[in-house]
């Protein structure tokens, strides 16, 4: 079944990026079948090669005559616009009610549209269109004087549940993507869950209309979920309640971003989602319950399955914990016919009929992972185990039987009869019967401990290209933190789910095991707080090459053949494999992608915000502002983690030579922090050490990191290999004015032969009068302030006289940026100019001579 799902997968991935008609795939499917049927009598491995090729033909065209779900849901998006307009739905997916400053608070829904209706010149019409969105419901904001007043009832948002029927005003958006390599699909994330537009709107503009819309089976899970939600938080301190929500049931909008960091760093975030871990606990734990109060064991095993099954329709985080629930009954099925334990066969056999139902499923992270992880502990890990800790694990039973000695080896034999004699020279202290039951015991903790250390090990070394791959992380710590987060998982899980099983009957009484979850939580916290908080524990690397991906996954099959060889040294030699691979991965970076020989800048696409990449001819590099989100906004969105960094990692990058700050501005500034922690620049350059809070903090972390700060000022000439840098702005005698940020930029002309770019950052009149009389002539300009009317001067573009232009802005920006004058002014002066809001990410290549472009969107 292995055999088969690897086949189904290739197919998958050859109907993605190879295209053939359908109907090729179809007439290869069927020639196999009938070849293979033809020679199953006479030629059982062609027969077995003939059918794996069927199977592959299937998934090619499977994945090619697919029809797109919802594909009338997009006719919302001729409405996103950014416009108001009065939407009608129902909910079909309710958000938690989330407080925040001064009693206010929000909900997010998932809604599906029935009516929209526009007001235009020509009049109001309603249009009927199902589509799903996004809506946050804001609740009244409290202003200075209804604080001092004391809190208004209206600053409490009304909870709107699954089925209510609701209208309400809202300005549509698409959602945005981050047009860069390596930036992360957030579109094609919302799509999974039938959303293509966001919206927002206050708690007292919505009317809540009568009817119900939904279906009653959903409407029931919805109200047990919230309800064990709120059991939750009356057990347990609301910190420590986002913790259980998320362990107990994959409700993790509780946790903020810091806890969730924490836990990637160490490489435990697993224990925070619904993973297969969590299912197998409960199954066994269930399991082991009914066969202690003498159930029979195909009863045990239905109400296994069925409880798991409740329990996966109840978290409701779809595709991980069905595959795990399916991996489980396939499993106690097959044990109840007698059949030999094999867990990549159950693997197989779920990968394939998961595969089946969604082909697409194999292309994202989270089923890659889910059975890399199975197929690691049981391709690696448990052939290892085979031949050591579990001999010994069965050679503990019965250890007062001695007719059970002449069933084993001698070896084994002789270890029960070792334990046997240590008992009887410890039964003058502790009697007959006690030594021998404690030593089997301390036997089995120590045995299991040793497979707990050698499934961690053989995990982290087996996931070090993924974690690589999706996260960028090398988790050199994640072995001690698994093996004090695991085992403490499990006894959180237990006495949590005792603890709200219990509070229905009476909360009283649930107080004692919520007590022992809570002291178990603490500990797995507070190990995971310290490990993360250690240097090592903050390691990133850039995303692997495909060369070192295809040689990984050799080794890992490599690994998973030799292990069940006799030889040791075979053995030995699969676990070097794999471990090479890792280490590969973690202390090997690749190496760059440039080109070599020609300047090169990059307008990194952050939103509205900057972010400047330049790279020498010879490979140095200096980043340019790190974009950024005002506090305002209250976005948990890291512009420099979630955007700047992950652009880099995909060029290679894992150091950058010098980081430079234009000014203390929150949409340059914001993302800096991430930068320098995953890039460790060897120099930050400022213009002016201005008192704000804000770039304090930043220039503490980067002492911190033991990153020089240098500033610089008009005048100051550098040189990076053959390009020539010139600081062009603030003036030497310039001062901070904390009210004009703007006029302290750092503004530089970089110069490589004969090809020259201006950088202004935000740089508005005044400091554009000064570098104009300079005569900093340029081929390429990067308009200041993102397109203001504040900048671009007619003075300023007479002085460079550019030929191409990059405008760094954000799409649908409150500030109405880039202005209409300031293009009218490129416009006149035949620049040829560039958008990151429009064109995504955009490289410029100087070659000394002349100046190109390049949109990563079309490369």
């Amino acid at each position: 079944m292995l055999w088969a799902a690897l086949a189904y997968s290739c197919g998958i991935v050859t109907g993605v990026y190879v295209w053939r008609p359908a109907l090729w795939w179809l007439v290869g499917g069927i020639t196999f079948c009938a070849a293979g049927a033809y020679f199953l009598r006479r030629r059982s491995y062609a027969s077995f090669a003939l059918a794996l090729s069927a199977l592959f033909a299937t998934g090619a065209v499977m994945m090619q005559v697919r029809v797109p779900e919802n594909s009338d849901s997009a006719d919302v998006l001729a409405f996103a616009d950014g416009r108001e307009v009065i939407v009608t739905g129902h909910v079909v997916k309710e958000g938690n009610l989330h407080e925040r400053n001064f009693g206010a608070s929000q909900q997010r829904l998932d809604f599906e549209t029935e009516q929209i209706t526009t007001t235009t010149d020509t009049g109001t019409r309603t249009f009927a269109i199902h589509s799903g969105l996004r809506v946050t419901i804001y609740a009244h904001e409290v202003s200075n004087e209804e604080e001092q007043n004391g809190p208004a009832e209206s600053t409490s948002a009304q909870p709107f549940h699954y089925g209510e029927r609701l209208r309400f005003p809202a300005k549509l958006l698409p959602p945005h993507n981050f047009r860069n390599p390596g930036a992360f699909d957030y579109a094609g994330y919302l799509a999974q869950d039938g959303v293509v537009a966001l919206g927002s709107t206050k708690s007292e503009a919505v009317e809540l209309l009568p009817g119900f819309a939904g279906n009653r089976f959903e409407l029931w899970r919805t109200r047990v979920r919230m309800n064990l939600i709120e059991r939750v938080h009356a057990l347990w301190k609301p910190d420590d309640a986002a913790l259980i929500d998320a362990m107990l049931i994959g409700e993790n909008s509780f946790l903020g971003r810091e806890t969730l960091t924490d836990f990637q760093r160490t490489g435990t975030y697993h224990v925070l989602v619904i993973s297969g871990l969590k299912v197998a606990v409960l199954a066994l734990v269930m399991f082991w319950l009914l066969r202690r109060f003498r159930v029979s064991d195909i009863a045990a095993s239905a109400i296994t399955i069925l409880l798991t099954v409740a329990y996966a329709l109840l978290t409701d985080v779809g595709a991980p914990v069905w595959r795990a629930t399916l991996m489980l009954a396939l499993y106690l099925g097959a044990r109840l016919l007698y059949r030999r334990k094999s867990i990549l066969n159950t693997i197989g056999a779920a990968a394939l009929a998961l595969l089946i139902v969604d082909p697409t499923a194999l292309l994202g992270a989270s089923f890659q992972l889910s059975f890399l992880c199975v197929l690691i502990i049981a391709g690696v890990g448990a052939p290892l185990l085979d031949r050591t800790t579990q001999p010994l694990s069965r050679a503990l039973k019965s250890l007062d039987a001695t007719s059970y000695d002449a069933a084993l080896a001698p070896s084994l034999a002789q270890f029960r009869l070792d334990l046997r004699m240590i008992a009887g020279r410890l039964q003058r202290f502790f009697g007959k019967r006690v030594p021998l039951i404690m030593l089997g015991v301390t036997a089995r903790v120590l045995l299991l401990a040793c497979e707990f250390f050698v499934i961690s090990a053989v995990l982290q070394v087996g996931f070090a290209i993924p974690m690589a791959y999706y996260f960028h992380r090398a988790t050199l710590v994640s072995l001690p933190a698994n093996v004090l987060a695991v085992p403490l998982t499990e006894i959180v899980m237990v006495a949590g789910i005792v603890a709200v099983s219990v509070s229905y009957l009476t909360l009283a009484f649930a107080k004692l095991p919520a007590i022992v979850a809570g002291v178990a939580l603490h500990a797995m916290n507070g190990s995971v707080r310290w490990l993360g908080a250690l240097r090592i524990a903050d390691t990133r690397v850039p995303t692997p090459r495909l060369i070192v991906i295809l040689l990984g996954t050799a080794a890992l099959v490599l690994a998973m053949v030799l292990s069940r060889r006799q030889s040791w040294w075979l053995v030995l030699t699969g676990w070097v494999a794999l471990a090479l691979s890792a280490f590969w991965v973690c202390a090997i970076p690749p190496h760059p992608r440039f080109k070599a020989g020609v300047l090169e800048l990059t307008a990194i696409d952050v939103g509205q915000g900057d972010s400047i990449l330049l790279v020498s001819p010879q490979g140095h590099t200096i980043l340019v502002d790190a974009g950024g989100i005002p506090f305002w906004m209250h976005s948990e969105l890291d512009i420099g983690e979630d955007v700047v960094s992950p652009y880099l990692w995909s060029r290679g990058f894992h150091q950058l030579d010098v980081v430079a700050l234009t000014h203390a501005h929150a949409d340059h500034m914001g993302g800096m922090a991430a930068v320098l922690a995953n890039f460790h620049p060897r120099e930050l350059w400022l213009s002016v050490n201005s008192p704000s809070p804000e770039l304090q903090t930043l220039l503490g972390e980067a002492r911190a990191l033991k990153i020089p700060i240098v500033l610089h000022k008009a005048g100051d000439n550098l040189q990076m290999d053959d390009a020539k840098i010139a600081v062009l702005a603030p003036p030497r005698d310039a001062e901070s004015h904390p009210s004009r940020p703007n006029d302290e930029s750092l503004v530089i002309k970089i110069t490589y032969g004969a090809t020259s770019a201006l950088l202004e950052g935000d740089a508005e009149k005044k400091t554009e009068k000064q570098v104009a009389k300079e005569n900093p002539q340029a081929d390429l300009l990067k308009v200041a302030h993102h397109g203001s009317s504040t900048s671009t001067i007619p003075e300023l573009l007479a002085a460079v006289h550019p030929r191409f232009a990059v405008i760094s802005v954000g799409a649908r920006n409150v500030y109405g940026h880039p202005r209409q004058e300031v293009l009218n002014r490129l416009g006149e002066a035949h620049v040829r100019t560039y958008r990151t809001d429009m064109n995504g990410a955009v490289t410029f290549y100087l070659d000394g001579k002349t100046v190109s472009s390049q949109l990563a969107a079309l490369h």
